[in-house]
């Protein structure tokens, strides 16, 4: 029987989802071009660890090395252009996390034995540095679609504690080779290897989806999910009020309601901000404080209020409303939808016509 190695299935899996990705249009492609380098990275090193820890090769250790490197640094890099508002992309700023790259090199050449030390310390150190960025919340994804935030920002606490996870992992196979001479260290390296570049794949294609044209979901799965009761969500806490925060939340409410931004589904904090000609930080904290919601959930209020509008008044299709409304995709529509009328869509224009058909009180 022929042996293939568990990372092998886990490389097409990646790959699936990168073609997925590549075929969403040139415009998704340029504006997730991170998240596809990214994904390509994956899938390459999960190929790697199955010729070596399948197969027994050798010859790709270095390569395999080489690549890890680039894992983290491209990682944060990839969530660090959905958290600034001056634009994605790198630049010749981003030099510095080449040198972890470069260090491996030089020391392949001069001095092998910190090399696993050196790695390490970046999967740890880039790790932390995720979970600093994630601190503020969805909200501080400014540049992250309001219609996934909430995902993209789940994918980036996942890829930071992955990232803390290798770190810990290679440090016991460390110990395991010191003092039980390297007895469960293959297993624990191809399998460890295997689930951290899995975890972080899934990561990488839920926030690079977030950010293309969406999937298109219309199955009855996502009707029924919406039937149950909402889930909880942590609310932002309630803090004091300042005229500030009142006059940006009145400025922005205003233009909501004038200019229909919230119809814009690649909406996101930033675009807000700019419109406003404010800060994106204190935007969310207007919004925050006076609305007592996050942004996202602030936009999709519209967006709902938008699609009872048209089930009450129109007999366009449900698929079509969920775009008319500003929703990328139908699952998200349905939850939001819910969160907001405590109903389904179906159920609420069945409501509404029931209402008016049903005959007049006798006077």
């Amino acid at each position: 029987m022929i042996f293939i190695p568990l990372s092998f299935a886990v490389s097409l899996f990646l790959i699936a989802f990168l073609l997925r990705l590549l075929l969403q249009g040139r415009e998704s492609l340029v504006r997730n071009h991170l998240f596809v380098l990214l994904i390509a990275l994956y899938a390459a090193q999960t190929t790697l660890v199955g010729l070596r820890w399948g197969y027994g090769v050798t010859a790709v250790l270095p390569l395999l090395s080489l690549l890890a490197t680039a894992i983290p640094p491209l990682t944060y890099l990839a969530f660090r252009d959905l958290a600034r508002e001056e634009g994605a992309g790198l630049s010749l700023g981003d030099w510095p996390h080449l040198l972890p790259t470069a260090a491996l090199v030089l020391m392949h050449f001069v001095w092998r034995d910190p090399i696993d030390l050196l790695i390490i310390a970046e999967f740890l150190a880039y790790g932390l540095w995720l979970l600093w960025l994630a601190r503020l919340g969805p909200d501080g994804l400014v540049a992250a679609r309001l219609d996934g935030t909430l995902r993209s920002h789940r994918s980036l606490l996942l890829s930071a504690l992955t990232l803390v996870a290798s770190a810990l992992t290679d440090i016991a196979i460390s110990l395991d080779l010191l003092w039980g001479e390297g007895r469960h260290s293959a297993l624990m390296v191809s399998a460890a290897t295997t689930l951290i570049l899995l975890l972080l794949g899934i990561a990488a294609v839920v926030a690079g989806a977030e950010e293309g044209d969406g999937e298109p979901d219309g199955d009855a799965d996502d009707e029924q999910r919406s039937s149950g009761a909402p889930s909880a969500t942590r609310q932002p806490v309630p803090q004091p009020l300042s005229g500030e925060h009142e006059a940006v939340a009145a400025s922005l409410d205003r233009l909501m309601a004038e200019r229909r931004l919230y119809g814009d589904a690649g909406l996101n904090l930033g675009k807000l901000a700019r419109r406003l000609g404010l800060p994106a930080r204190t935007v969310s904290q207007a919004v925050n404080r006076v609305h007592g919601t996050s942004v996202s959930q602030y936009v999709n209020n519209f967006r709902v209020a938008e699609a009872c509008r048209l089930l009450s008044t129109t007999d366009m299709p449900v698929t079509r409303i969920v775009f008319e409304a500003g929703f990328m995709t139908k699952s998200n529509f349905n939850r939001e939808f819910l969160r907001v009328t405590g109903t389904s869509p179906t159920a609420f224009r069945a409501a509404r016509r029931a209402a008016v058909l049903a005959p007049a009180p006798a006077g």
